[in-house]
């Protein structure tokens, strides 16, 4: 397990810690385990974080349009520094994720959520501890703002998910 550096990680990583060890969770076999580690593996054949930052973008640009009459007060998430709405609808057991934002990078980083924790159980989000942020160095290499409205998001999606 990675040390995470960043005090938003740090409480998500005790969140996760909580969760999972009440309820029994293994994360070597959830699709979002997996699902980050495939991340991971696309990372790595990026030599700079220039080239990463462009694959951020490029991914951002492949989310599914987000209807403008989703862009409401109550979807808006707040701590980041650009516009981003999120919400979510349930399809079975599972939580399905839909978000945009304003800026390029920031839709990259929503894309990257919506990878790893969107069409997974409640109880699959909450045992999926966000590794993948250490383990890229998306904890090392994004501004402040952006690392803020990064964990923003990924409390939201933590939060939906502990209420069901």
């Amino acid at each position: 397990m990675a040390t995470m550096s960043n005090p938003m990680t740090q409480n998500v990583s005790r969140q996760y810690s909580a969760n999972s060890n009440r309820e029994g969770n293994s994360m070597s076999t959830s699709g979002a385990e997996q699902a980050q580690q495939e991340l991971i593996e696309d990372f790595e054949i990026f030599d700079n974080w220039m080239d990463r930052y462009q694959y951020i973008i490029d991914m951002g640009k492949q989310l599914p349009d987000f209807p403008e009459e989703w862009k409401l007060e109550e979807f808006k998430i707040q701590g980041c520094q650009s516009n981003v709405w999120m919400r979510h609808e349930e399809e079975g057991d599972k939580l399905v994720f839909k978000a945009t934002s304003d800026a390029a990078i920031v839709s990259g980083l929503i894309a990257v959520l919506l990878r790893i924790y969107s069409e997974r159980t409640a109880a699959e989000i909450r045992a999926t501890e966000p590794h993948f942020l250490a383990d890229l160095g998306l904890d090392k290499h994004l501004s402040p703002t952006r690392s803020n409205g990064l964990h923003a998001m990924l409390e939201k999606i933590y939060a939906v998910a502990q209420q069901k």
